[in-house]
């Protein structure tokens, strides 16, 4: 049976993009594969872009990231969920794999220029981020990894650095697949301004444990086709990121009776907006209604990524002991 592993990152809330592109996914993979899924807070990774990274508030999102996921249904009775930092085998490998990745490889990654292009001093951690990735991947020999599209890149060094130790030390990891969500690859952030992204701030981005009057206030405000001028004016609903949101959270006719009254005007945009929320509203209200059942009893989250972390261990700690022997490391 395939061994999946995917990551998530607690620099921010937990927002629509990162629900309809990787975390349904984990529930469906989930169902399938059952503890053969690993999915993990990825808290390390979170201290490599200081731009993002708050560490006053590191350890309470990362409470926050579990409980949006167990809301969403993932449930760890069924898979393995824990956070990154208490599986310390991650760490080892990837100074490993730091040791077997060219400094060029890291440097022609495209998140990789994009963040350092933000920051005055760049740190050696952010450039080393792939190689830590890779190391989550292989600690478990993992060969499904759901992905979003612009993770590509990573996978596709994930697999180099595998290729290069097998051919180095001896068989011993998979080259793992990405797995996408194909009906939302790339969800435009509500302001407008390209890809919805934590990274970008909470003015980019539509969380879905956000209150839904933030919601409404920031869809109220969102850019829409900007051919539609005036309230007479026809639209193009192809080209409105409120047209792409009804594609994730309204059903068919909804959608058939926005776009065909954006193309003739015969709706205005506050109207399809108030459409669109309507569909939101259904969508996040249970989805929200779990978060605080879960919040309420916060000994059940932490217990559940306590017990993630040992099962995660065990399957980590003899994964290691084998890329020890194959590196020449002295055994006690």
């Amino acid at each position: 049976m395939p061994r999946v592993f995917s990551g998530i990152q607690p620099t921010g809330e937990p927002h629509i993009g990162n629900y309809f592109g990787a975390m349904r996914n984990y529930v469906n993979l989930g169902e399938e594969y059952g503890k053969n899924s690993l999915y993990c807070v990825v808290d390390l990774h979170a201290i490599t872009n200081p731009a993002a990274f708050d560490p006053q508030r590191l350890a309470q999102r990362t409470f926050e990231m579990a409980v949006a996921n167990f809301a969403v249904g993932l449930d760890p009775q069924k898979v393995t969920f824990f956070v990154q930092s208490h599986v310390p085998e991650h760490q080892e490998l990837s100074w490993i794999f730091t040791t077997l990745t060219p400094v060029g490889e890291l440097e022609r990654m495209t998140q990789y220029k994009d963040k350092s292009a933000q920051l005055e001093s760049v740190p050696a951690g952010l450039l080393m981020y792939p190689a830590l990735m890779a190391a989550d991947i292989l600690l478990y020999k993992a060969d499904t990894v759901p992905v979003g599209e612009d993770q590509t890149q990573h996978i596709e060094l994930t697999r180099e650095i595998a290729r290069k130790f097998n051919h180095a030390f001896g068989e011993t990891f998979p080259e793992p697949r990405a797995v996408y969500n194909r009906d939302a690859l790339r969800i435009p952030g509500v302001d407008g301004n390209g890809k919805m992204g934590k990274s970008k701030g909470e003015t980019s981005t539509i969380g879905i444990l956000e209150p839904l009057d933030s919601i409404w206030q920031k869809l109220r405000v969102a850019p829409t086709d900007p051919a539609r001028v005036r309230r007479t004016d026809p639209g193009d609903p192809e080209k409105c990121l409120i047209g792409d949101y009804h594609k994730l959270f309204s059903d068919l006719d909804t959608i058939e009776l926005v776009y065909a009254g954006c193309r003739t005007a015969g709706i205005g945009c506050i109207d399809c907006k108030k459409k669109l929320m309507e569909g939101v509203t259904a969508h996040l209200t249970p989805i929200q209604a779990r978060a605080e059942d879960f919040k309420a009893d916060p000994d059940f989250v932490r217990d559940a990524i306590a017990q993630g972390a040992r099962e995660a261990r065990a399957l980590a700690q003899p994964i290691m002991e084998e890329v020890r022997e194959k590196v020449g490391f002295l055994k006690l």
